[in-house]
């Protein structure tokens, strides 16, 4: 049986393009790669340039440990300001990411050493800071330093939640002082930022870690680009708010793909409880 096809090729790609499901194929927002989507593999990954897709916090958790205890979960935001529509995107976040607010905490167990664990939900208003957020990462800290225990936090986020105000900014100064608190007690603090990590929550608790990580080709910044661009009136360099150019300035200290993170992360809790028996003996 002969097949017979269009005389005009476009059709036929249009018929096509059609009939693919939505999702097969995806494109790295980095380096602008097309690939089927089971390349991304575990860890979604792009298997070009090794950007790490935005995924949920409970995805992401799976990545880390099975070993986990979440703390907190009930604590969910008041709406302060009476925001319209706002309760509606609340529960509707909610149901889509499985969490009251937009940061998963809890304990964890990662290579035999315990520590808190928070990560935040780019997925849940793109993982901005808002009070029940602020309020489940301060208790957190109070938590592990009443319990003598280490902190990894993996930040990604828009930064403070406009609907939340005042409220939202608010939680920069009182989470900074539960580190503080976490730090003068002798603990570690390890940060883990992942794409965005920016607004106030790279001006506070993301930068305040005594380690600092960043996955490769995160956005990682304060002010967005459009914004600094008015405000000087100059053109900035294309990698200006990449990991790379933050590290490259000093303000992390290392770029750790995906799949290296487990082992740095447990390389570095190792070191963490050295020094601690050191100090006990």
């Amino acid at each position: 049986m002969a097949i017979k096809f269009s005389k005009h090729p476009h059709h036929a790609l249009a018929n096509y393009q059609e009939n693919v499901p939505q999702g097969i194929f995806r494109v790295c927002p980095q380096c602008k790669t097309k690939f089927y989507f089971r390349k991304l593999g575990k860890y979604r990954l792009c298997p070009n340039c090794g950007y790490g897709f935005r995924v949920t916090a409970r995805t992401r958790l799976k990545m880390l440990t099975k070993e986990f205890s979440e703390w907190d979960e009930t604590i969910a935001t008041t709406d302060p300001l009476a925001f319209p529509q706002y309760q509606a995107k609340i529960k509707q976040m909610q149901t889509k990411t499985k969490l009251k607010d937009a940061v998963l905490t809890g304990q964890a167990k990662i290579g035999g050493y315990e520590t808190a664990l928070g990560i935040m939900d780019p997925d849940f208003i793109m993982g901005s800071l808002g009070s029940a957020t602020g309020e489940r990462i301060t208790k957190m800290f109070e938590r592990a330093t009443a319990e003598k225990l280490p902190v990894i936090m993996l930040t990604a986020s828009g930064g403070a939640r406009m609907q939340e105000g005042i409220t939202s900014l608010m939680q920069m100064a009182k989470i900074s002082q539960a580190v503080n608190q976490h730090r003068e007690a002798g603990l570690v603090y390890i940060v883990v930022m992942m794409d965005p990590t920016t607004g106030g929550v790279t001006a506070s608790f993301a930068s305040q870690g005594d380690v600092i990580l960043a996955e490769p080709h995160a956005l990682i910044g304060f002010a967005g680009r459009r914004v600094i661009e008015q405000t000087i009136n100059k053109k900035l360099p294309p990698n200006f708010q990449s990991a790379e150019n933050a590290f490259a300035n000093g303000f992390i200290d290392a770029i750790v793909p995906r799949t290296e993170q487990k082992e740095c992360l447990e390389q570095l809790l190792a070191i963490f409880a050295a020094k601690k028996w050191e100090g006990a003996s």
